[in-house]
């Protein structure tokens, strides 16, 4: 066999070998795992503990990690929408929305990998060759089976994560699948779109083989399971199926109906095998997050973190905490929610906020009578939000405020926290010398997406009660109110207007979880972002003048010397002459100077690989629409 693992066995230890980064251009750089002094391929593959251990460092480079937890040079490009306003940093971001900066040229795209190390979103092809090693020597092992097979299964399953994940980019990719020889590295170029969808489901039917009936105990909470294994190809199916690979309007590529109906098949199976596993949506939409391990029925495919453990935390709590709870640290943009997004939420009774139903929405009480997903998620000013152990703390949000003694942050109208821990101490949120921190999970994948995806087929092939159902479910569970119009689906009575109920949904139940961006190419609404604005909220106070204002911050802020409170804490802010009489109504914070509309080409449905990759020899076209571009992701 050949030395192809880089690895080293030590006092019984399985240890990973971290190189230099790779400066040739040779194309071994890229695609090899290479072995420099290690044991032989033969003897780690038959060792249990060592698979393990190469299994593990998989898992570490291929399952997400909170968004915000590493940003890699330009990589902010697959991060930024209209739901959040992180692209106001007018960096690379910025230019994929086209609000700042040049345009995007073919080099500033770099998912693929930013350089040729072995660390996390360095370079996928390092990802994919751990796999690869898997796949090719575990069949060979004398490991007994009853092990070997479910360590092979999830080498499939984290193999067809990475195409899948690379594919929803490029739209054809180089499928490498075999461990490569230096001397004679195997590659055709970029494949087609259809080739990777069908390598990456073949992948998963071999996870799913050998997963079923596969459990596993608590210690080993994160590892993929058949479950996850189903809805991973149910995903890839509908993303198959779906516009960005099945426009509707093509004629160089007719639209194919039935691809709808294999990934219906696939998402009613991911969804049957989901439930006989035990997997359930949380009672309580609020508590998702904040619910670890074997306990969240939800959860299907997460990363671990622990706080106590070292380099098991992560930093993600400080981002979206006020500054008053923060040690002084501001929140990140990437949690201050867009106009678009406030306004996506409907009302209590499922309706949309322009629809006439059983509640009216007050543009300047605008949390009132919404759905509750709205203030599970959203901290917006008066509103209560336990942090730090007080559970009866309000966030007050208006010019001037200051929270816990302390001026809070820029004038944000509404904060994030769907990912904060309310009983954590202040003094505990800095993730620090490799330890602390939350501990929260960060979950890639819930069963509430598979019920999304499964309605998303259901609505294309016409069964718009599977659909619809799907969509009660989760708004019954966000506790929405059935009301006189079916939890706001009574009107729906078209594909199309299931098309957009469902896409906005997936907006709400999704804020914040990185998943818009990829929903928004997957059908096509990306380049129509074009002409919008990235817009937030602002608060202000009464008063024509600094002095009248100072004044308003004063009354509210002043300690009642019966409860011990600020005034403002007895407000009744959902009543509007009460809140009209100490605060304006929002306004809308106008983008920053050399900021313009969003201008998305419909070309950059597909990104293109950057020059440094396209120049490793290994034929690797442009895609269309890109400087020199002849590679369509959608030719067979």
């Amino acid at each position: 066999m050949k030395k192809n693992i880089y690895t080293r066995i030590k006092n019984g230890l399985f240890v990973t070998v971290f190189s230099a980064m790779l400066f040739s251009c040779n194309n071994d750089d890229f695609f090899i795992l290479p072995d420099r002094g290690g044991m032989d391929a033969e003897g780690l593959w038959n060792t249990e503990g060592a698979v393990n251990m190469h299994l593990n460092k998989a898992y570490e480079l291929i399952i997400p990690r909170f968004p915000w937890q590493t940003v890699p040079s330009r990589f902010d490009i697959h991060l930024v929408s209209d739901e959040h306003f992180f692209a106001s940093n007018g960096s690379y971001g910025a230019q994929a929305l086209g609000i700042a900066g040049n345009p995007l040229i073919n080099h500033d795209v770099r998912y693929t990998g930013n350089s040729y190390n072995q660390n996390y979103l360095d370079n996928r092809y390092m990802d994919i060759a751990r796999c690869n090693n898997g796949i090719k020597y575990l069949p060979e092992s004398t490991i007994p089976d009853d092990v070997k097979y479910p360590l092979l299964g999830q080498f499939y399953a984290l193999r067809a994560m990475v195409y899948l994940e690379m594919v929803k980019v490029y739209g054809g990719v180089p499928l490498v699948l075999e461990p490569q020889d230096p001397d004679n590295v195997m590659t055709d170029g970029r494949s087609s779109a259809r080739a990777c969808f069908a390598q990456i489901v073949d992948d998963l039917n071999h996870a799913m083989q050998y997963l079923e009936g596969v459990t596993w105990a608590s210690d080993n909470w994160g590892r993929i399971t058949y479950a996850a294994a189903a809805a991973l190809k149910g995903k890839t199916l509908l993303y198959w199926a779906s516009p960005q690979f099945n426009p509707l309007d093509d004629p160089k590529h007719p639209y194919d109906a039935s691809r709808w109906e294999e990934a219906l098949a696939a998402n009613k199976e991911a969804y049957d095998i989901g439930l006989a596993a035990g997997h359930r949506l949380i009672e309580d939409y609020g508590k998702i997050f904040q619910t670890d391990g074997i306990a969240n029925t939800e959860a299907l495919i997460s990363r671990p973190y622990s706080s106590t453990e070292p380099r098991r935390g992560h930093d993600e709590e400080r981002r979206s905490r006020p500054r008053s709870e923060n040690q002084n640290a501001g929140p990140h943009n990437a949690y201050r929610a867009t106009v678009k997004l406030l306004r996506a939420y409907p009302m209590k009774d499922g309706n949309r906020i322009d629809e006439t139903g059983d509640y009216t929405y007050d543009d300047v009480l605008f949390w009132k009578d919404r759905d509750p997903r709205f203030e599970a998620t959203m901290a917006y000013n008066g509103s209560l939000w336990p942090l730090s152990g007080k559970t009866d703390r309000r966030q007050w949000n208006y010019e001037g405020a200051t929270n816990n003694g302390r001026a809070e942050s820029a004038n944000w109208a509404v904060y994030c926290k769907k990912f904060s821990t309310p009983g954590l101490a202040e003094s505990s949120v800095p993730y620090s010398n490799n330890i602390g921190g939350s501990g929260m999970d960060w979950i890639e994948m819930r069963f509430a997406e598979v019920m999304l995806n499964y309605a998303d087929c259901a609505n294309e092939t016409g069964d718009m009660g599977t659909a619809k159902e799907m969509v009660r479910q989760i708004r019954q569970r966000a506790g929405i109110e059935q009301g006189s119009n079916d939890y706001g689906l009574g009107r729906i009575a078209s594909i199309e207007e299931m098309r957009e109920l469902l896409l906005n949904e997936r907006m709400v139940e999704f804020s914040f979880e990185n998943k818009r961006t990829s929903d928004l190419r997957r059908t096509r609404n990306w380049h129509k972002l074009t002409g919008e604005f990235l817009e937030v909220y602002q608060v202000q106070v009464v008063g024509e003048t600094d002095q009248e204002r100072q004044t308003t911050i004063g009354k509210l802020e002043a300690i009642d010397p019966g409860t011990g409170k600020p005034f403002r804490d007895g407000l009744d802010l959902n009543d509007r002459d009460t809140y009209r009489e100490y605060f304006r109504p929002h306004v809308i914070l106008p983008q920053q100077n050399g900021f313009r509309a969003m201008n998305i080409p419909e070309y950059h449905n597909f990104y293109t690989f950057h020059n440094d990759f396209v120049r490793r020899g290994v034929n690797i076209e442009t895609t269309i629409g890109w400087e020199g571009g002849t590679f369509d992701p959608l030719d067979d």
